[in-house]
């Protein structure tokens, strides 16, 4: 498992980076503000908000995997926004 640091930054690059398709998809409509686009934006910031928190908490009794299971978490919640976004571009 890579260090800590390294998983906060996996997952503010990826949720970032997917606020700023969210972005760049409101501005090649000329759809600013919308809706769909401050729902996802939303979304992705209470992911960001969850997966840190569960970063955080060193209570986990197995911690190596309970951060492995945070990086699962991050992949699978990614991967739910991008398909989100897909079908918001469609």
């Amino acid at each position: 498992m890579a260090s800590i640091k390294d998983l906060k930054k996996d997952i503010n690059y990826v949720l970032g980076d997917i606020i700023e398709a969210v972005y760049l998809w409101e501005a090649a409509t000329n759809n600013l503000d919308s809706k769909e686009g401050s729902a996802l934006i939303d979304q992705a910031i209470e992911v960001f908000d969850g997966l840190i928190a569960k970063v955080n908490d060193k209570k986990a009794d197995n911690r190596s995997a309970h951060l492995k299971a945070v990086k699962n978490d991050l992949e699978t919640k990614a991967t739910e926004l991008v398909t989100a976004l897909n079908k918001l571009s469609a």
